[in-house]
C-alpha cells in the first residue's frame, strides 16, 4: 500500500519558518518525482517545487529564493524548508510521487499564515 503522510504544519508569523515533511512508503522512492503543492481556499492546486532523483530542484516563481525542497532517498523522505513566509502563503501543502502517468498524493497538512 502507497502511503505518502506530510507533517509539519501549522501557525506562523509572517516572516517565520516551518519545515514540512512527507514520509513515502510502498514506492520505489528514488525513481519518483517528489513534488510539494498547495491549495488556498477558493483556488486551484498549484506546484511549489519539485525535485528530480538526480537532485535537480524547480520553483514556483512565488517561493523562488524563499522555500528549498530537498529529500532524501535513503530515509524515503522529502522535506519543503519554507522561509520569509507570507500571508498569501497560507494553504494545504500536499506532497506527491509522480512516475510517468502514476501519480500519488498524501492528505495534506494546514499551513497558517498570520500575526
Amino acid at each position: 500500500q502507497v502511503q505518502l503522510v506530510e507533517s509539519g504544519g501549522g501557525l506562523v508569523q509572517p516572516g517565520g519558518s516551518l519545515r514540512l515533511s512527507c514520509a513515502a512508503s510502498g514506492i520505489p522512492f528514488d525513481r519518483y518525482l517528489v513534488a510539494w503543492y498547495r491549495q488556498a481556499p477558493g483556488k486551484q492546486r498549484e506546484l511549489v517545487a519539485d525535485i528530480t532523483s538526480g537532485m535537480m530542484e524547480n520553483y514556483a516563481d512565488s517561493v523562488r529564493g524563499r522555500f528549498t525542497i530537498s529529500r532524501h532517498n535513503a530515509e524515503n523522505r522529502v522535506y519543503l524548508r519554507m522561509n520569509s513566509l507570507k500571508p498569501e502563503d497560507t494553504a494545504v501543502y500536499y506532497c506527491n510521487a509522480r512516475n510517468g502517468p502514476i501519480n500519488y498524493w498524501g492528505q495534506g497538512t494546514q499551513v497558517t499564515v498570520s500575526s
